[in-house]
């Protein structure tokens, strides 16, 4: 089985060193094994994101010769599928939904030192 691996940078500044380590190691690795190297723009920042920064990442990246194998993916442009995906997760019982603040979940992870969630809402209902 060949295997298909990503690189997804943020376009919310330019490629950064690390970055291109990240993308340099994924497109060794699809390349060493006969597979596919993808790239996947998170944009879903949509404060910070620029399209200026995709295309400097994308030019950056050609310069280096990490050359990916399918078109560019955008996450924003996504959200259909996942918003159904979400979906037949809620009505298949294999998650719920939260309705914590951001203050509630602030104090949450004041108290636990971490963002993990207790699972506060689980079985509860909006209405609680």
């Amino acid at each position: 089985m060949n295997p298909c691996v990503r690189f997804a940078p943020s376009p919310t500044g330019q490629l950064h060193i690390g970055g291109a380590r990240t993308a340099l190691f994924n497109y060794l690795f699809a390349r060493k094994n006969s597979g596919k190297f993808l790239v996947r723009i998170e944009d879903t920042d949509l404060e910070r994101s620029k399209q200026e920064y995709t295309d400097q990442i994308c030019e950056s990246m050609t310069w280096l010769g990490l050359m990916w194998d399918d078109d560019l993916v955008y996450q924003s442009k996504r959200t259909g599928g996942y918003k159904k995906a979400i979906l037949a997760l809620l009505e298949s019982g294999n998650a719920y939904r939260c309705f914590a603040s951001k203050d509630e979940l602030e104090k949450i992870r004041d108290k636990t030192g971490s963002y993990s969630y207790s699972g506060l809402w689980r079985d509860r209902s909006e209405e609680d």
